[in-house]
C-alpha cells in the first residue's frame, strides 16, 4: 500500500426497534445484531455492542497483522487464540474506552522457535493499525506455549 492509498470499508446501521439496531455492509454476506450494553439504561443483553465491536477491532487487527508476519516469516504453528478485553471508564466525567487487553496464545511444536514465535507476536501488536489509530492503552500479554512431544514408546 503506497502512501497516497485510500480504502473505504462501507456499513450501514438501521434502526430496528427499542435501542437496537441492524449493521451490515454492501461487500459481507453477515448481518450483525447491534444494541446499546446492558451496563447503561435500556441496554440489551446478549447483543454485539458497539463496546465489544471497538474491542474486536483491536484484536482481529491483531490477528491478521500476526497471520501475515508469520506467514512472510514462515513461521509454522499449531493454533492462535486472541483473548481480548476492552475496559472502559470515566474520564473527565465522560465513558471512554480506556485500556484494550491483548492476550494472544500462540501453539508452536517446535521450542527452537518461541524466541522468534515471540518476536513475531510482538511486532504484529506494532503494526496493527487500528491499535495505532485509537487513543486507549493497550496492554500486551502474549504467551507462547511448545506442544510436548510424545515420547517413544520403547
Amino acid at each position: 500500500m503506497s502512501i497516497n492509498e485510500q480504502h473505504s470499508y462501507d456499513v450501514k446501521i438501521t434502526w430496528k426497534e427499542g435501542r437496537r439496531g441492524r449493521m451490515q455492509s454492501s461487500v459481507l454476506n453477515d448481518v450483525i445484531d447491534v444494541a446499546t450494553p446492558p451496563e447503561f439504561p435500556g441496554g440489551v443483553e446478549g447483543v454485539w455492542s458497539p463496546e465489544h465491536l471497538f474491542t474486536a477491532s483491536v484484536s482481529s487487527c491483531f490477528l491478521s497483522s500476526f497471520l501475515a508476519i508469520s506467514e512472510y516469516s514462515k513461521l509454522d504453528f499449531d493454533d492462535i487464540v486472541v483473548n481480548s478485553e476492552g475496559i472502559m471508564s470515566k474520564t473527565d466525567g465522560k465513558f471512554i474506552m480506556s485500556k484494550i487487553i491483548l492476550q494472544p496464545v500462540l501453539t508452536i511444536s517446535d521450542a527452537k522457535f518461541e524466541a522468534k514465535a515471540y518476536r513475531l507476536l510482538e511486532k504484529a501488536e506494532q503494526i496493527c493499525l487500528i491499535t495505532r489509530s485509537i487513543k486507549s492503552e493497550i496492554v500486551f500479554e502474549p504467551k507462547v506455549h511448545v506442544l510436548a512431544k510424545e515420547s517413544a514408546i520403547v
